[in-house]
């Protein structure tokens, strides 16, 4: 179980059942309460492990970059390290200067190697330079837990991290592209932040996260709802979502795109791109006295034409 966050509660509670709408197509109702660019493929080039070695920054221990700078002995050190070490070389201690190693730099730019994300699919080769740009933006490259609440460090492709999900995390699992889910906090006046248990959907053959917070924006306390898709911002934008809230003769609706999980899910919050319900109006629509929170919150997914 994952442990709780200095930003939020983590919010667990056991899912129940609730009364089923009126809508056919409204099929997944849940109760959740809470308690207190790619290159060709090239053969892969056989590059020693002293080569890489020579690349290697002794601090860092990461792969060096121009200026690669060294000392009057031929010791190199990395351009961001330099600083670090007071211009005192870190094998011999002499100073550092300014020197630069060109002839190192010139045997970097002669080498094509994979990219690092070769274990999750991809097959290109780059030029070393290169390199790193690519793996910054590699499709291949492995995506972060999306689980709230939590400092999640688990990183993977979008199978091991469903199962992640469901196997560590607990969260719900639905399939179907429509929902109707109940946000239930017995002293929501005492609540500043916090997450209720997140819920994963399957459709479509993909994945989507629906997130439910409690979160101050300014001074005012306020409740976000918002999805995420379980794969790259491209795909993302092939799908749409609607969320509904309402109660005592009035309603809020929200529709949008739903955001890839490659940004955090305190990023697609602090931007707002989501249903915001002020704490005011969640207790007007959970009817009652205003002092439990009972909000509904109905919703669909669809695939854009």
């Amino acid at each position: 179980m994952a442990t709780g966050s200095p930003y939020f509660d983590d919010v667990r509670g056991k899912p129940e059942v609730i009364n089923s709408p009126s809508s056919e197509d409204m099929i997944d109702v849940v109760e959740h309460v809470i308690d207190p660019t790619q290159t060709s493929v090239k053969q892969n080039p056989i590059v020693s492990s002293s080569v890489y070695e020579l690349l290697e920054c002794p601090v860092c221990l990461t792969a060096m970059y121009p200026p690669i700078h060294q000392c009057s002995n031929g010791h190199t050190i990395c351009a961001n390290c330099k600083p670090r070490v007071h211009n005192r070389c870190p094998t011999c201690r002499h100073e550092l200067g300014n020197i630069r190693c060109l002839a190192l730099e010139k045997v970097a730019a002669s080498l094509e190697l994979p990219c690092k994300y070769q274990s999750y699919g991809c097959v290109g080769i780059y030029p070393y330079y290169s390199k790193l740009k690519h793996e910054s933006q590699c499709s291949f490259r492995p995506y972060n837990c999306p689980y709230a609440g939590s400092e999640c460090t688990v990183i993977g492709d979008i199978p091991y991290l469903v199962a992640h999900l469901k196997e560590d995390h607990k969260v719900d699992m639905h399939n179907g592209s429509t929902f109707n889910h109940r946000y239930v906090k017995s002293n929501p006046h005492e609540v500043e932040n916090a997450t209720w248990m997140l819920t994963v959907f399957s459709c479509f053959e993909q994945y989507f996260c629906l997130h439910f917070e409690a979160f101050q924006l300014g001074m005012a306390p306020v409740y976000i709802a918002f999805l995420r898709f379980m794969g790259d911002d491209n795909e993302a934008k092939n799908y749409s979502y609607s969320l509904e809230v309402g109660g005592n003769g009035r309603k809020m609706s929200w529709q949008g795109v739903p955001r890839s999980v490659r940004d955090s899910h305190r990023k697609v919050r602090d931007s707002f791109d989501g249903l915001i319900i002020q704490r005011n109006m969640a207790l007007f629509f959970s009817g009652g006295e205003r002092k439990e929170l009972k909000l509904r919150v109905t919703g669909r997914i669809w695939k854009e034409q």
